[in-house]
């Protein structure tokens, strides 16, 4: 991860929204949660616009929508914010929540041995085999040049 706070951040809460929810679920099994946890947002799940450019510089357009859930959270004074495809709430809860201890210094080093690089080996190897999948079922197609 790079050392800039905020792009350290930015990665993990990516990690987080990307990971498997039952993985994500597994991995925050070990950790209680703070006495003093409140919810700012509860689990909300509503639709988001995709927007797209053609060529990645063309003039954008509307592509389709997506199905998101928003959480907010606050824990022992960390604000943990989440955004997640689909529409499960859990998912998004318990990504907010670890948003939110990773940012506390004292849990921060934990959380990240114990949630974040398990979830990072396992999104790695679900795109390896995918990869892999996709490399299996490649078709090159060769032309014959005939004569000028």
């Amino acid at each position: 991860m790079d050392t800039s706070p905020n792009l350290a951040r930015a990665q993990w809460m990516s990690l987080l929204a990307q990971s498997d929810p039952a993985e994500l679920a597994a991995a925050m099994d070990g950790f209680a949660p703070p006495a003093d946890l409140s919810w700012l947002r509860p689990a909300q799940t509503g639709l988001y616009m995709l927007r797209g450019r053609v060529g990645g510089s063309g003039q954008p357009f509307n592509f389709g929508e997506v199905t998101v859930t928003r959480c907010s959270v606050q824990a022992d004074g960390q604000i943990g914010h989440a955004w997640v495809r689909g529409g499960n709430a859990r998912h998004a809860e318990l990504a907010a929540l670890a948003d939110a201890m990773l940012q506390d210094e004292q849990r921060h080093a934990r959380i990240q041995l114990q949630v974040i690089e398990p979830l990072r080996r396992a999104l790695e190897r679900r795109r390896d085999e995918a990869s892999r999948k996709a490399a299996a079922s490649k078709v090159e197609f060769f032309t014959v040049v005939r004569g000028e």
